[in-house]
Formats: structure tokens, C-alpha cells, sequence
């Protein structure tokens, strides 16, 4: 799992990395008082919350069913693709055919294209997860990373030519570049996502030839039944992630609204680091459980597995704190307003990694609702939090309100979940982890120096005994692993 985990998170972590080189370039090319990047976390929330709903939670259920007794897994890729496929289709159309009243609803009767072509977009992602899940199925990790990549690359590519290329053709030649506009720099974002993801899909040719089996009716009717709660819970837990950003330029509306909700965004990208880290993990472990036995030394492994992930984020929270002062170079110095809510933001996707790792009690033994009720009870957590917060102190209650909605989401699955499915949960060795990483956050928020190198200086400092008290508290993990180093040299 590990093995597996690093190449996947060779297009996540890395992936994503590379992405930030858009991060600079857009908060350095459109203005934080233009509202323009408030545009595009806007629209993007959008985005991923409609990728839930295509989706509707077929990626889990075509690993459960691929996995179960009695059925077969091209049947369950093919009849779960196909059916993504044409709801995406549909989709799109009723978009297109009802696109006025829909971009009038959203504000963006102005630019009803850019709702067009995020329909589009979003309709081929969704039915590209599938192909994915069919490739992290037949563990091939490596044609995954290599996709993954090939759109960050080419979506890097093309907004630099547009952001740095683009603007100086069009002086010198004119006539080439009649096409280009520098007012319309914001659209040219979404235009080349749409160009990324429809040629992202050619690659998927061999694996869309594998569903030559179309959908099997009674099959599908099983996997719907499965499916469903999971669909109320991934609604509700992205509304986790983007409600603020939905709902932001409603409850804040105008100009105004666009430029706090663009700073928001722009720092939350900062945060992200723990996103990449669940996300790589979520890739490799979900196989990993379902395949797995229902036996002691699985929950065991489970247990063990939670523990070294709050090590792990809780080190990468720590690491990106401490290096504040070079990684809010990564956006333009009139967003830095918003780096207060970095901190808070990364707590809640500690929160959220932790409730996914929580969540398989409820997957295994398929009471999926239970998800859904955790989720949403969470999600009105959130939602409660932005409307009462947020007209008084703006986007930082968006922050403390993920913090809130994820926080009570762990701790209901934790707590029914062990009444369920007990899982044997080092919950000593976690509060002790939190509370030294908590202890060390606020020390290096007193320590005041002017320098920046001292403050870099001393921020390592502090790192480092943080690794320090983990390579104490896990002695033998630490052998372990300069055992099997040892062994292989």
C-alpha cells in the first residue's frame, strides 16, 4: 500500500504542486480588487459539487461490487460508467437548453459561457473517474500518475502561453492574435481546462472499449440501492468543502463578495497540502480495505494505519506553518490579508482525513446512510456557521466553519462506529500527537522575530523537535525501517 500510495501521490501531491505554479500566476496577474479569482473559486466550488452528484458515489460502489461474491467486475465497470456517462450527458443538454436562466440565477448573466463550458467539463470528469477507478482496480497506479500528470502539464502549458505569451503576440502580431483578449483572462481559464479534459480522454480509449458489456438492468438496480446513501453523504461532505465558496458571493453579494471570496481562495490553496496528502491515501486505501479480510489483525492494521496517518499530517500542518514566511510568496502580497485562515483551514482537512479513515466501518458492513447522516448533520454545522459568521467577520468564519463541520462529523462516526464496528484506535498516542503539534504551533506564534532567516531558523528548530518526539514515541517503527534500508543495501 505504500508502494502504491507513492505513485499516486506522484499525481496528487506532486500533481498538485506543480498546479500551484498557477496559483502565483493567476493572484499575480489578476488583481485581488478585480474580484476576478473570486470568479474562479466560485465557479470551480461549483464544479466539484457537481462531480458529486454525476458521480453519485459509483466509484465506491463499483469497488464494493467489483469486489463482492458473485458478480463480475467488467459487469460493474461497464453498467456503473455507462450509467455516469449518460447522466453527464444529460446533463450537459439541460444545461444548454436552459443556460439563461441558470447563469441569471447564478450572477453570471454576463458570462453565461463560463457556466457552459464548466458544465462540460465537469460532465467528462465525472465520467473519467470511473475509468480511473477501473485503473486504480487493476493496480496500475502508473498509467494513473501518468494521466494525471499529462493534464496538470498541458494545463500548466497553456495558461502560461495565455497569462505570459499570449499578451506580447498580441502587440507584435496582431493579426495572429485577433482571438486574444487581456479583459477576458478569467474565461481563458475555464477554455483551457475544457481543452486539458477532452484530450485527457483519448487516453481512457481502452479502457472505454472495455464496456462492450452495457449495463446490466438488475445489476444496476443492486448498485443504486448501495449507491444512494452514498451520494447523500458525498453531497454532503463536499458541501463541507465548498458551501463557503457557493454561498459566499450570496450572503456577501457585488463586487465586494468576489474580491474576499478570491483572497479566501486564494490562501485556502496555501492549505490544500492536506488535501493532496488524504487524497493519495484515499487512492491506495480504499482498495486496500475492501480487498482486505474482516479479521482481528484487519483492524488492527486499520488502527495502526490511522495512527501513522495523524503523525503524518499532523508533521505536514507543523511543516507548512513553519515555513509561512516563504510559502505565502506562492500568492501576490495583496492576498496575504487572508493567510490567518491557513492554519484553520488545514486543521479541518486533518478533521476530514481522519473522518475518511473513520468511515469504513459503515462502508464494510454496507449501512452507507450512516454516512450521509454524519455528513449532513455536519454540513448544517458549516452552513449554520457561514450564515450567522460571515456578515460580521467575513471569510475567516468560513474557515472556523469547515473546522466545526469536520470536527463533529469525526467525532459522531468515531463514536457510533465504535459501537458497530469497534476498531481498536490508539486514541492516547492521537491526543498526545495533537497536543505537542498544537503546543508548538503557538510557540512559534509568540516567538516574535524580525529576520526573516532567524524566524526560519528557529521555526526549524521547532520542526525538529517535533520529529524528534515522534521518532521517541515509535521506536520500533523507526527500526523497522532502518532495518529494511540496511537490508537493502
Amino acid at each position: 500500500m505504500a508502494k502504491q500510495t507513492a505513485i499516486y501521490g506522484l499525481s496528487s501531491i506532486i500533481g498538485r504542486f506543480l498546479n500551484y505554479l498557477l496559483v502565483p500566476l493567476y493572484t499575480y496577474k489578476i488583481a485581488a480588487e478585480s474580484g476576478g479569482y473570486g470568479i474562479v473559486t466560485n465557479l470551480y466550488a461549483y464544479t466539484a459539487l457537481l462531480l458529486v452528484i454525476l458521480t453519485f458515489g459509483m466509484e465506491t460502489t463499483f469497488f464494493r461490487f467489483s469486489n463482492k461474491e458473485g458478480v463480475d467486475p467488467n459487469k460493474a465497470f461497464s453498467t456503473s460508467g455507462l450509467t455516469v456517462g449518460l447522466v453527464s450527458l444529460v446533463f450537459v443538454l439541460l444545461v444548454s437548453v436552459f443556460l439563461k436562466p441558470i447563469s441569471n440565477g447564478l450572477h453570471y448573466a454576463d458570462h453565461p459561457e463560463f457556466v457552459e463550458i464548466m458544465a462540460i467539463i465537469v460532465a467528462l470528469d465525472a465520467f473519467q473517474a470511473i475509468l480511473f477507478a477501473r485503473l486504480r482496480y487493476e493496480n496500475r497506479p502508473i498509467k494513473f500518475a501518468t494521466l494525471k500528470l499529462l493534464f496538470i502539464f498541458l494545463n500548466i502549458g497553456l495558461n502560461l502561453f495565455i497569462f505570459l505569451v499570449a499578451p506580447g503576440l498580441k502587440e507584435s502580431h496582431p493579426a495572429l492574435m485577433g482571438w486574444y483578449e487581456n479583459s477576458y483572462q478569467v474565461g481563458y481559464i475555464f477554455i483551457v481546462n475544457l481543452i486539458c479534459t477532452s484530450l485527457i480522454t483519448f487516453g481512457f480509449i481502452p479502457e472505454i472499449k472495455k464496456m462492450r458489456y452495457g449495463i446490466d438492468r438488475e445489476l444496476l438496480k443492486q448498485m443504486l440501492r448501495y449507491t444512494w446513501p452514498l451520494l447523500l453523504l458525498g453531497l454532503a461532505g463536499i458541501l463541507n468543502q465548498v458551501a463557503d465558496k457557493i454561498c459566499y458571493r450570496f450572503i456577501v453579494p457585488g463586487e465586494e463578495g468576489d474580491v474576499q471570496l478570491g483572497i479566501y481562495g486564494a490562501c485556502v490553496k496555501i492549505a490544500m497540502i492536506m488535501a493532496m496528502i488524504t487524497q493519495a491515501f484515499r487512492y491506495a486505501y480504499e482498495p486496500f480495505v475492501f480487498g482486505g479480510k474482516r479479521d482481528t489483525a484487519d483492524k488492527e492494521a486499520q488502527a495502526k494505519v490511522m495512527k501513522y496517518f495523524i503523525i503524518f499530517t499532523l508533521f505536514a500542518f507543523l511543516a507548512v506553518v513553519m515555513y509561512m514566511p516563504l510559502l505565502k510568496h506562492i500568492i501576490k502580497s495583496d492576498y496575504w490579508e487572508g493567510l490567518r485562515v491557513v492554519p484553520i483551514v488545514m486543521m479541518a482537512e486533518i478533521f476530514m482525513g481522519i473522518y475518511f479513515n473513520l468511515s469504513f466501518w459503515y462502508k464494510l458492513i454496507d449501512e452507507t446512510w450512516w454516512g450521509a447522516v454524519f455528513s449532513g448533520i455536519g454540513c448544517v454545522v458549516l452552513l449554520a456557521i457561514n450564515f450567522i459568521f460571515v456578515p460580521q467577520y467575513g471569510y475567516i468564519a468560513c474557515a472556523w466553519g469547515g473546522f466545526a463541520g469536520y470536527g463533529t462529523c469525526m467525532v459522531l462516526s468515531y463514536f457510533v462506529g465504535q459501537k458497530k464496528a469497534p476498531i481498536p484506535y490508539d486514541l492516547k498516542s492521537a491526543f498526545m500527537y495533537f497536543a505537542v503539534a498544537i503546543a508548538l504551533f503557538f510557540a512559534q506564534k509568540h516567538i516574535q522575530i524580525e529576520n526573516t532567516v532567524w524566524t526560519l531558523v528557529v521555526n526549524t528548530a521547532l520542526l525538529l523537535v517535533f520529529f524528534a518526539f515522534i521518532c521517541w514515541q515509535e521506536k520500533d517503527l523507526v527500526k523497522g525501517v532502518m532495518g529494511k534500508i540496511k537490508v537493502k543495501r
